[in-house]
Order: structure tokens, then sequence, then C-alpha cells
């Protein structure tokens, strides 16, 4: 019997989470269509499970556009509707509970970028103004303004961009793997003083997975110009560290790029009894340790988003067209436009 209690939790994390302006809830009828599309993903029957699914657009999550799923909210759907499908389906299998979490959470994510794009102001020259000094008389004044302010907000957006992505996806990594991120605060793993010897604090862990005793460092590479020599010496400790701690140490690193200081960084998680696994033992060790279902998710949200991406070699960025206007900005080159829709 599946305990009541798990299932309406879980239909709350799938929902929400932040608070404040920061919030992001998504309403029954948009995570009903969340729940289809992972009843997809799994090839299971929406009649064995007394499921009725809305009509979606597309079988694939990543080729349904966001104006849709908004609009779902009109759907007369209910909780209880919602919560009965995360019952029969988690009682099918499991391990659908961490495969809808996850779903939810990446859709979530996407929701709240959105909104970041169409609300991060445009930035005024009281914040940028004194960089002038560094090009002024180069160009026209009026095209330099223009390129700060430009240069400015890509620059917002990007941080932004690379916040909620540390937010979503070593948290995905991790329960793909059966685990999960700790902060140092609570960290079992203690940094060693100069002698040894265990102290007090705590070292951050990207991914702790207590049932096999192992602490995983997740990497999408390592470069010999990906940290300066203080950030690597902090990378090196690691391991030894977690070994003192009692734990099994492993190095994950998904790009197959070899480099210096990736050789110098197994080879420390190798000599202090841990592990590596790079590029395609990478994701074969993820998809084993997933499991069945959570492999599925890897397979079809991480693995080839991350692939294609990489894929696409650029030796020189191509031409792109940035427009800007009081409802729209446009990002656009020869052949593909990408509209961003604005709140004022």
């Amino acid at each position: 019997m599946t305990n009541t209690a798990f299932i309406r939790n879980l239909y709350t994390k799938c929902k929400m989470h932040g608070s404040g302006d920061a919030q992001v809830v998504i309403s029954d009828g948009e995570l009903l269509a969340i729940i289809a599309i992972a009843i997809n993903d799994l090839a299971w029957s929406f009649g064995e499970l007394n499921i009725n699914s809305p009509a979606l657009p597309d079988e694939n999550y990543n080729n349904i556009s966001l104006d849709w799923f908004e609009e779902q909210e009109s759907n007369d759907v209910t909780a209880s509707e919602i919560i009965n499908a995360l019952s029969n389906c988690f009682k099918k299998d499991a391990d659908f509970g961490l495969y809808i979490e996850n779903l939810a959470a990446l859709h979530r994510r996407r929701v709240k970028y959105k909104r970041i794009l169409s609300t991060q102001p445009i930035p005024n020259m009281d914040q940028i103004g004194p960089r002038v000094l560094l090009e002024y008389g180069q160009c026209n004044t009026t095209l330099l303004a223009n390129w700060m302010v430009w240069r400015k907000w890509i620059y917002d957006i990007d941080n932004r961009s690379a916040q909620e992505t540390g937010y979503l996806f070593e948290p995905l990594l991790a329960s793909c793997l059966g685990g999960e991120p700790v902060g140092s605060r609570n960290s079992p793993v203690k940094r060693l003083d100069s002698n040894g010897k265990s102290t007090s604090k705590g070292r951050q862990i990207d991914c702790l997975v207590p049932s096999n005793n192992r602490t995983y460092e997740l990497k999408l590479r390592v470069t010999i110009a990906a940290s300066g020599q203080g950030r690597f010496g902090e990378e090196l400790s690691f391991p030894v560290e977690s070994q003192a701690a009692g734990f099994v140490p492993v190095l994950l690193v998904l790009d197959p790029t070899p480099s210096a200081r990736l050789t110098e960084l197994s080879a420390k998680f190798m000599e202090c009894g841990g592990a590596f696994y790079h590029g395609e033992e990478a994701w074969a060790h993820m998809e084993e340790e997933a499991g069945e279902v959570i492999s599925v998710f890897v397979d079809k949200y991480i693995k080839p988003v991350i692939k294609d991406i990489e894929s696409i070699d650029i030796l020189e960025p191509q031409s792109i067209t940035l427009n800007w206007s009081d409802n729209k900005i446009i990002v656009s080159n020869e052949h593909d436009t990408y509209p961003i829709n604005r709140k004022l």
C-alpha cells in the first residue's frame, strides 16, 4: 500500500520551490502534463495505470514550449487527480517518485529562468558609466553606450543562468547516483590540518551516497586552465579527506577530454582507495547506479543535452543579431530566431 503522506509530500515537491518573489509554483494542469510525459518516457500504459493522458503536442519534453505548459493552468485538473496519478505510478515502480521529482525540478527551473529573461531590467548608465573610460573615443558614443548596455545585460543574464544551473545540475546528477549534495556545515567529511589530523570544519560534498559509503566529486570536465593552483590544491585534498573520514572517494568526469590536471587528480583518487570514471565510463557508471527507471531520465534529459551542445565545435562564433523592443528581445542568425517575450 502506498504511503499517502509520502505521495502528498511528493506532490508538493513537484509543484513548487522557493519563497517570496523567487517562488515558482506550477499548476495542476502543468503537473499532469509532466506526469504524462514521464509515463511516455518509460513506455508505460496509461490504461494499466488508470490515468487519462492529456493531449500532448509532442512526446518529447524538450520539443514542447513553455507557453504551452502555461496554458494548461486553465485545465480542470484537481489535486486529488494528481495525487491519484502519482500513487498509481509509484505503485508500479517506486523509482517513479524520483523520476517525476527530477523532471518537475528541471521544468520549474526552466519556468523560473524564462521569468528571469522576461523581467531582467535593462542596465542604466549609473551602473556602467565609468566603464566608458576604457573605450571612449574608439567609436561613436551612442554605439559605445549601446554596446555597454547590451554586454552588461548579457553578463547579468549569464550570471543568473549559472546560478540556476548550479541549483539544478549537481543535485540531478547526485540523485541519479542514489545520493544527494551535502553542504560543509553538515558534512561528515572534515578538513585535515597540516599534521593530517581531523578538524571540526566540514567539507562540501557534490554527492554523498551512504548506502555504499561513497563520496563523489562531479565534474563536467577538468582542463589545464580550469582552476588556479590554490583551487586545484583543494581538489587534490578532497579524496584524502574523504578517505580519512572512512569514505570511498569517486571522481566522475563526464567530458572525455584528457588533460594533465585530470591525470594528476584521478591518480590522487585512486591512491586514496577510490575510483575514477571518465567520459563514456562515467555515463555508464551513472546509468548502472541509477537503475532501470532513473537511467531513462539520464538518457533523455542529461546525457543527450550535454552531448548535443558539446558536439558543436565553435572555433569562430557565428554572427548573430540582437534586437530589443518594448515587449520582446529577438536573438537571430541567418537561419533561426529565438524570441524572448518581455514583461514591463
